[in-house]
């Protein structure tokens, strides 16, 4: 591959900046290849145009989902609430906080007071104007006593929110964050009306880009075009269907045969058969998401950390991106901060395939005659049963006995993840770190699915986020990365690729690897070419 070739790709993938990319060609001496539309910055794609009914289909839809954003968790409810509504930050295509619902924010020196300036003229569906007391309400939905939103423990830090006139909201935090900005942007913090409650959820009454006019929970939704939107650039579809199809298999018929003008999640495993099929546009984007293996370490089989470094040398993390990933991926190393992160360790060892050390931890408890059971479906990713199957023989070669224990599709959030000892997982990632180890690895989080509790870990997660000089901070979450590699209830095997198939009558611009479907940005960034 050619130097060029290798920028390209790069910049394709979200890897690069545009400017690093321009960076990379002129230091080549080959910035005069360039077109001027490139140059100045419109050859992303092509202006936008309105119009036209777009269906999509995603997986993660269950019966039980809710438009509540405190209960926000599959893809497809994520994403329909994303069209429903906005946060005061977006998060955009290179992992930076912009100005959504917030026009801009400032904060003192020692990050400890945030003030957000709210836009003026945003209106609900029901146009009632939004003003800070919305806001106000909408943060202090998940800080709640009795909330069980998986934003609590983002928001733990804030003592204070109060607003100084109609369009300033002020956060007074305990301690410093650097990354409050961030937080802004996640996707549960959504901006809904004051007072709305119980049944209001599900009318969606939101100020995004599309009124809600039917939704059946893990079924079908249906939006049209909000004319009153207040980004007069975004939302171009007059109507949008988002289907939740959990079977891969079902989905990728469903774009084949013109039902459907996108998908997530594509089969990796026949994707090169999509890529061929005229018509289609297949994308594969490095980003955050990754896929876990679970263990509750407070269930007597997984308590001492001998048995978990033991299942964690057991598992061929190449082999399983090759097979599983079809190269899709990279490996991962027992922690969930990926290579796009700021914070990534880079310099922290990899760890390997290796059945000598593994039979020497898990003899070393004293459970090479246990049989460990992993529960897995394709619920959890699209081929996490034949990872399951591909682990097991490797553990075998140690001596580790694992029994694939096959769920149904059908229920796996509810009654497998969390529930069961040991099972598949997927997770999306976090633009930040602080975000991704606060949600699922600090003691009490609300999805810390292995029940891990390290008191160094707290501590040092506590520093880092009230930490505003970048190489200390650095040093900090490297060494959190590395508790979390040797001594957590997570087997991280692998980081995938975001590999998503869709119309190439569709167009974009930059596609964000910061979540699925553009980061879930798809429904109001994407327009029908004509």
């Amino acid at each position: 591959m050619t130097d060029r070739a290798l920028l390209t790709q790069m910049f394709n993938q979200n890897k690069i900046t545009r400017r690093q990319f321009i960076s990379g060609i002129s230091a080549l001496g080959l910035t005069a290849a360039l077109s001027p539309a490139f140059l100045s910055g419109n050859a992303m794609a092509a202006t936008p145009k309105k119009g036209g009914t777009f269906r999509q289909a995603m997986t993660g839809g269950a019966t039980s989902d809710s438009l509540d954003p405190a209960t926000l968790f599959a893809s497809q409810p994520i994403n329909v609430s994303t069209q429903l509504s906005n946060c005061l930050v977006e998060i955009d295509h290179n992992f930076k906080p912009v100005p959504e619902l917030a026009q801009s924010w400032d904060s003192s020196t020692d990050a400890k007071t945030w003030t957000f300036e709210l836009r003026k003229g945003v209106e609900f569906h029901n146009g009632k104007s939004m003003t800070a007391q919305d806001v106000i309400f909408s943060i202090n939905h998940h800080r709640g006593e009795d909330s069980k939103s998986a934003a609590k423990p983002y928001l733990k830090n804030i003592i204070n929110i109060k607003q100084d006139g109609k369009h300033q909201v002020v956060f007074e935090l305990a301690e410093g964050s650097a990354d409050f900005p961030f937080i802004m942007g996640d996707y549960h913090l959504r901006i809904y009306q004051d007072g709305t409650q119980g049944k209001d959820w599900g009318k969606g009454i939101g100020t995004g880009g599309y009124i809600l006019e039917d939704w059946e929970p893990g079924v079908r939704a249906l939006t049209k075009r909000n004319p009153n939107y207040w980004k007069t650039n975004r939302a171009h579809f007059n109507e949008i269907e988002t289907l939740a199809i959990v079977d891969v298999n079902a989905r990728t018929n469903a774009l084949k045969t013109g039902r459907v003008d996108a998908i997530d999640r594509a089969d990796v495993k026949t994707v090169h058969l999509l890529k061929r099929m005229p018509g289609i546009n297949v994308t594969a984007i490095t980003g955050t998401m990754h896929y876990t293996a679970p263990m509750l370490v407070d269930n007597k089989s997984y308590t001492d950390n001998n048995v978990r470094m033991a299942l964690k040398l057991a598992v061929n993390r190449e082999g399983m991106v090759k097979t599983v990933l079809k190269g899709y991926g990279e490996v991962g190393n027992d922690h969930p901060i990926s290579s796009v992160n700021r914070y990534h360790a880079a310099n922290l060892e990899q760890r390997t395939y290796d059945p000598d050390k593994a039979k020497f931890y898990m003899n070393k408890a004293g459970m090479l005659d246990h049989t460990f059971n992993l529960h897995a479906s394709d619920a959890a990713f699209s081929g996490a049963v034949d990872a399951a199957v591909l682990y097991q023989e490797s553990a075998k070669k140690a001596g580790i006995k694992i029994n694939v224990v096959r769920e149904p599709s059908d229920g796996y959030w509810n009654n497998v993840w969390m529930k069961k000892e040991w099972c598949m997982c997927y997770w999306s990632g976090r633009p930040v770190e602080d975000m991704m180890f606060s949600v699922a690895y600090a003691t009490g989080a609300p999805w810390n699915d292995t029940h891990w509790s390290q008191d160094k870990f707290n501590q040092l997660l506590k520093a880092a986020r009230a930490e505003l000089d970048s190489n200390k901070r650095m040093q900090l979450y490297a060494e959190m990365q590395e508790i979390c590699r040797d001594n957590s209830g997570t087997m991280v095997p692998m980081f995938n690729q975001i590999v998503e198939a869709h119309s190439n009558k569709l167009d974009h611009g930059p596609i964000s690897a910061h979540m699925e479907m553009d980061g879930h940005k798809n429904v109001e960034r994407w327009w029908f070419k004509s």
